[in-house]
């Protein structure tokens, strides 16, 4: 196959992963971050850059978010919320994390291929996104799963999940691409 080829078999691997998920969770998961003080984003590796993605963006719709692990983030108290994004959802540091966050009282929600995984578990919400885990390229059936290396068509349902519950929040809050645009880095 050529590049082009790669990337059309890419898009249909996300075309069907995306059916999968679940409206009522992606909608539950908008309505959390409407109700929290704060939003804290966390994952590890491609996972986290999807997290700082989201981030990004809720910072532009004026909501309050951080990036765990940055030197300028707060602390999180009861009323906010940890977003977790974690393949296995079995990432020790993650599930540390997690726990601690559940102690404060703040709420946990988690997007995983296993929501009943330790982080699964231990979340206020589990948000359930197909792909395959790193070391398994094929289905439970037998049948490849995804051309795709190690977990990236999780990472890529992910940064699809985290960009539609933005839109739904920006239909919610009455916010334009222009008024988001007025919140964006200006010293770049």
């Amino acid at each position: 196959m050529n590049t082009a080829d790669y990337a059309l078999e890419i898009t249909k691997e996300l075309q069907r992963s995306i059916t999968r998920i679940s409206d009522e969770e992606a909608d539950r998961l908008a309505d959390m971050i409407l109700g929290a003080g704060h939003v804290f984003v966390a994952g590890a590796g491609r996972s986290g850059l999807m997290g700082r993605a989201l981030a990004m963006r809720l910072m532009h719709l004026g909501i309050p978010a951080y990036v765990v692990g940055e030197t300028v983030t707060p602390g999180i108290g009861p009323e906010d919320l940890l977003v977790i994004g974690s393949g296995s959802g079995e990432t020790q540091s993650l599930v540390t994390m997690a726990s601690k966050a559940k102690k404060i009282g703040a709420a946990v929600v988690t997007a995983t291929i296993h929501p009943d995984s330790t982080l699964g578990r231990l979340s206020d919400l589990p948000v359930r996104l197909p792909g395959t885990p790193k070391d398994q390229q094929t289905a439970d059936n037998g049948i490849k799963a995804t051309i795709q290396p190690m977990g990236s068509l999780f990472e890529q349902t992910l940064i699809i999940l985290y960009d539609a519950v933005i839109l739904r929040l920006m239909e919610q809050r009455g916010q334009s691409s222009s008024q988001m645009f007025g919140r964006h880095a200006n010293l770049e």
